[in-house]
C-alpha cells in the first residue's frame, strides 16, 4: 500500500528527491515518515510529518532534508541536499494509525504501513 521510488546513486554534495505513493486506504490523515537503514545498522528515523504540516527531523539530515506531503495524490517526499556517504542506505517510507504522538512516532514501532524501500547511494 506504500511504494517509495526515487532512489539511486548520487556524489556527495548531491540531491535526490524519494517518492512514497500510497494506495488503497487514504493515508493524508495519517502521520507519515522515511526511515532509513544501512547494512549492520538499526533502522533509523529520518523524517515525520503529522497533521497540520508539522514536521521533525532526524539530528543527522535537519537543514538537509525536508519532507513535504500531497494530500490529493496521496503521497509524502523527501528531498534530500547536501548528500553525505553516511546517507547511503535503504530508504522506507512509513505510515501511522497508532499514534500522533512525536516521541511515538521517533520508533519504527510507531508505525503499521510500511513501504518496500529504496536504496539510495551516495559516493565519488
Amino acid at each position: 500500500q506504500l511504494q517509495a521510488s526515487g532512489g539511486g546513486l548520487v556524489q556527495p554534495g548531491g540531491s535526490l528527491r524519494l517518492s512514497c505513493a500510497a494506495s488503497g486506504r487514504t493515508f493524508s490523515n495519517l502521520p507519515m515518515a522515511w526511515f532509513r537503514q544501512a547494512p549492520g545498522k538499526e533502522r533509523e528515523f529520518v523524517s515525520v510529518i503529522r497533521t497540520g504540516s508539522m514536521t521533525s527531523y532526524g539530528a543527522s539530515v535537519k537543514g538537509r532534508f525536508t519532507i513535504s506531503r500531497d494530500k490529493a495524490k496521496n503521497a509524502v517526499y523527501l528531498q534530500m541536499n547536501t548528500l553525505k556517504p553516511e546517507d547511503t542506505a535503504v530508504y522506507y517510507c512509513a505510515a501511522s494509525s497508532r499514534s500522533s504522538v512525536l516521541s511515538a512516532l521517533w520508533q519504527p514501532e510507531g508505525y503499521d504501513y510500511w513501504g518496500q524501500g529504496t536504496q539510495v547511494t551516495v559516493s565519488s
